[in-house]
């Protein structure tokens, strides 16, 4: 005699739909890498300027301009790795919507990032002012900030509330210090590691599904 088919209670069916919305899901690889190897390179390279401004590194201006060059350079090449193996392995096609919806919102970031380089750029090299490109870094912390914040509102992670809440400080600090370099400086080093690298990191190892 066969057993009856389980029917399904709409508690089921919600705690199913819970499920479909805030499941876990692996962040793309390409997203990790982009915050680890950007947060590491770019970091260093900030600390690189901190030991120029306090007269501890003094290079040829061949040097400065290679070792500038390499960090993007390495940094583009990790990436395109990333990328490569986003591509084989599905990537952001797959997992449920909330990961894919953090998906799109730090790739549609990422966008906004490049339209904000065109216009500070151009801004600084029209009005030969410096101080204009570095308001630059700020914007990119608040865009990055909002980006977080919205993952926090979907994930309830701790840790993404923190990484949101410490790019906005960081987004007023560093629109403050423009005119003071090394300070800064240091606000950027210490916060490329903090904001960009260490969630790099835990993504990282969740991409690779080691937690």
């Amino acid at each position: 005699m066969r057993a009856k088919p389980r029917l399904h209670s709409p508690e089921d069916d919600l705690a199913f739909m819970r499920a479909i919305v805030e499941g876990g899901g692996r962040p793309p690889m390409t997203l990790a890498i982009c915050y680890l190897a950007g947060g590491l390179l770019y970091g260093l390279q900030c600390l690189f300027h901190v030991g120029q401004a306090t007269g501890l590194i003094d290079w040829p201006d061949l040097a400065n301009l290679a070792f500038v060059v390499g960090i993007s350079v390495a940094f583009l090449s990790v990436l395109a790795w990333a990328i490569l193996k986003d591509r084989k392995d599905g990537g952001a096609n797959r997992g449920p919507m909330a990961t894919r919806t953090l998906n799109a919102a730090f790739s549609a970031t990422g966008m906004a990032n490049l339209a904000v380089v065109i216009i500070f750029g151009v801004g600084a090299a029209r009005d030969q002012d410096f101080a204009v490109w570095l308001y630059y870094a700020a914007i990119v912390f608040a865009l990055q900030a909002a980006a977080w914040f919205m993952a926090w509102t979907l994930k309830r992670k701790v840790w993404m509330l923190a990484t949101a809440l410490g790019g906005w400080a960081t987004a007023v600090a560093l629109g403050l210090l423009v005119r003071e370099p090394l300070w800064y400086l240091g606000v950027c080093t210490v916060a490329l590691f903090a904001l960009f690298a260490l969630p790099g990191w835990v993504m990282f190892r969740d991409a690779r599904g080691t937690i």
